[in-house]
C-alpha cells in the first residue's frame, strides 16, 4: 500500500519557470551575432578587439569584486553580456584601455555596487559608455569609416592617459551630418551598416534580426521595442511635417544611430524596466520621446544613452503608480475621505 498521500499541502510556488537567467542571456548573446558580425565585416579586426577586450575586463571584475565563493557568479552569464553590449556601444578606433576602465566601471558601479543581479537601477553597459562619456568625450566622439573585415585602427594601441594616433581618415556619423550639416545618409546605408559609429548601431537591419530571435524565444517584453520606436517614429514624423528643412522624419530617425540597436538590447533589460504591461508602454514610450527632443534640440547628435538611463531611474516610479490590487482588495482610499 501506497504511503503517498492524496493531498498535498505545500506552500506556493506552484508553478516552476520554465526559464532560467543564464538562458535568458544566452539567447540574448546570440540575438547579438548579426549586430557583431556586422561590426566585424565593416570594421574588422579592430571591432572583435574592442568586444573581446570590454567583455574580458568585465570577466575579470565581476571575479575580483564579487561575493564569494569567487566567480561563482559568472555562470549567470550577465557580466559576459554587459562585456559584449559595451564593446558594441563604442567607436572603432577607441583605445583598448578604456575599453578596460569602461567595463570595469560597468560591473564595479554599474551591478555590484548596487548588490548585484537584479538590484541595479541602470543599465550596466550604459553606465560604463556613460562614464566614457564624460572622462573621454573626444575618443569616444571620433569616428572612423568602415574599412573592410581586416582592418586595425591605430587608436586602439594608444597607451594609458597618452595622445592616440590619428587614423588616416574620419568620418561623421549620419546624426552628426545632420544635425550640423543638414545632409542626410542614404537609407540604405543606415540599413545595412555602411556608414560610421558605433560599432553595433551602424546596422538597423543586424538589431532587427536580433529582436526577430528575441521574440521567438519569448526573451524580451515586445512592448518596449514596439513603444520606443512608434513614439520617436511618431513625434519625428509630426514635427518634421512642422519643419521639414531642419528635422528629420521617421524613417531616418528609426534607421539613424544607436536607437534601434538600444531599443532592442538596452531598454528590453528585465532588470531595469518595469514590470507591468502597462508599465512597459510608459518605459518604452518615454525613451521615444526623449531621444527625438535631444537628438532635435539638444547639444548632442545622439540621445539614446541618455534616453535609456533616464527612463532607467523613472523605473521605480512607474512600477509603484501602477502596482496593481491584491486581488480581494479595493483601492485604499484617502485619508479623511468620505464613507
Amino acid at each position: 500500500m501506497s504511503a503517498e498521500p492524496r493531498l498535498r499541502v505545500q506552500p506556493a510556488p506552484f508553478l516552476r519557470p520554465t526559464v532560467s537567467t543564464p538562458g535568458i542571456m544566452t539567447d540574448v548573446l546570440v540575438a547579438l551575432v548579426p549586430s557583431l558580425g556586422v561590426a566585424w565585416w565593416r570594421f574588422g579586426l579592430s571591432a572583435l578587439l574592442l568586444v573581446a577586450t570590454a567583455t574580458a575586463a568585465c570577466l575579470a571584475t565581476e571575479w575580483l569584486l564579487s561575493a564569494p565563493p569567487r566567480g561563482r557568479s559568472l555562470a549567470d552569464r550577465t557580466a559576459l553580456l554587459t562585456g559584449v553590449l559595451l564593446g558594441l556601444v563604442l567607436p572603432p578606433s577607441l583605445p583598448l584601455w578604456m575599453a578596460v576602465l569602461g567595463g570595469f566601471v560597468a560591473i564595479a558601479l554599474g551591478k555590484l555596487a548596487w548588490g548585484g543581479l537584479g538590484h541595479n537601477l541602470f543599465n550596466p553597459a550604459l553606465v560604463g559608455r556613460a562614464f566614457l562619456q564624460a572622462a573621454f568625450p573626444v575618443a569616444i566622439t571620433t569616428w572612423v569609416p568602415p574599412a573592410g573585415p581586416l582592418a586595425l585602427y591605430r587608436g586602439n594601441f594608444a597607451w594609458p592617459f597618452l595622445s592616440a594616433p590619428a587614423d588616416a581618415t574620419t568620418a561623421a556619423t549620419p546624426l552628426g551630418q545632420m544635425k550640423f550639416a543638414g545632409v542626410a545618409a542614404p537609407l540604405g546605408d543606415l540599413l545595412h551598416g555602411g556608414i560610421a559609429g558605433s560599432l553595433g548601431e551602424t546596422s538597423a537591419l543586424a538589431a532587427l534580426v536580433g529582436l526577430a530571435w528575441l521574440l521567438l524565444r519569448r526573451a524580451c517584453d515586445w512592448r518596449i521595442p514596439a513603444a520606443t520606436l512608434l513614439a520617436a517614429a511618431g513625434l519625428a514624423e509630426l514635427i518634421h511635417r512642422l519643419s521639414p528643412d531642419r528635422h528629420p522624419g521617421a524613417a531616418f530617425t528609426l534607421l539613424s544611430g544607436g536607437l534601434m540597436f538600444g531599443a532592442v538590447f538596452m531598454a528590453t533589460d528585465p532588470v531595469t524596466s518595469p514590470l507591468s504591461p502597462r508599465g512597459a508602454w510608459i518605459f518604452g514610450a518615454g525613451i521615444g520621446v526623449l531621444v527625438v527632443l535631444i537628438r532635435f534640440w539638444g547639444g548632442l547628435p545622439e540621445g539614446v544613452m541618455y534616453a535609456i538611463l533616464l527612463m532607467n531611474a523613472a523605473t521605480p516610479l512607474i512600477d509603484r503608480a501602477l502596482q496593481p490590487r491584491a486581488f480581494g482588495y479595493g483601492r485604499v482610499r484617502a485619508a479623511g475621505g468620505g464613507g
